[in-house]
């Protein structure tokens, strides 16, 4: 079991990418005070358990009920970062464009950390290791992602406020270009009939 869990929780981990996410969360952040942010952690890994858990247990099934594939959803996950990076990007002045009580739901809980890459990797790995092996290794990885936002405030002490801004805005084209490489990935996958 140890080793089934070892093997689902590697390609859990690329999915998420919570080392990846890091920047993108202290940029969404960089304003916010520390109870608000730990507010953030919790309801963002909260969102993205509740998701994964769910679609682990009902994806296959709500998928064909709804006729949706994983190229639909990989193009609409994709389509959201994209409006989201944008706001980012051509955000006036100090005016937030996402208000702290919505972004631990969308964008950090999902797409981000648990969007298409890791739902579609989840069905795939629960046929490789077996369910429990899944679940465990999807727990293992959203503790580590949350504990790695937990230590973003050192991060950002060491950047400071201009660096944290400028992290920020390069940051967004990053969740940009996420954006495009779903879409174009899900596209692809629509277009070969693998969705």
């Amino acid at each position: 079991m140890g080793n089934e869990i070892l093997l689902a929780f590697i390609p859990v981990f690329v999915a998420v990418d919570p080392i990846g996410l890091l920047p993108l969360f202290a940029g969404m952040t960089h304003d916010l005070t520390r109870p608000e942010k730990t507010k953030i952690i919790v309801q963002s890994i909260g969102t993205a358990l509740l998701l994964a858990i769910g679609f682990i247990f009902l994806g296959k099934w709500v998928f064909r009920l709804l006729g949706i594939s994983i190229g639909d959803f990989m193009v609409a996950g994709g389509a959201i970062l994209f409006c989201i990076s944008i706001m980012e990007l051509l955000q006036p002045g100090k005016e937030r464009r996402l208000p702290p009580d919505e972004l631990g739901v969308v964008p950090l809980g999902t797409p981000l950390i648990v969007g298409p890459a890791v739902l579609t990797t989840s069905l795939i790995i629960i046929e490789e290791y077996g369910l429990p092996a899944t679940v465990i290794s999807v727990l293992l990885n959203l503790l580590l992602t949350g504990t790695i936002f937990l230590c973003s405030d050192s991060l950002m002490k060491f950047l400071g406020q201009a660096g944290s801004r400028a992290l920020s805005k390069v940051m967004a084209l990053l969740l940009a270009a996420i954006a495009v490489m779903m879409i174009r990935k899900g596209v692809i996958q629509l277009w070969m009939g693998i969705g």
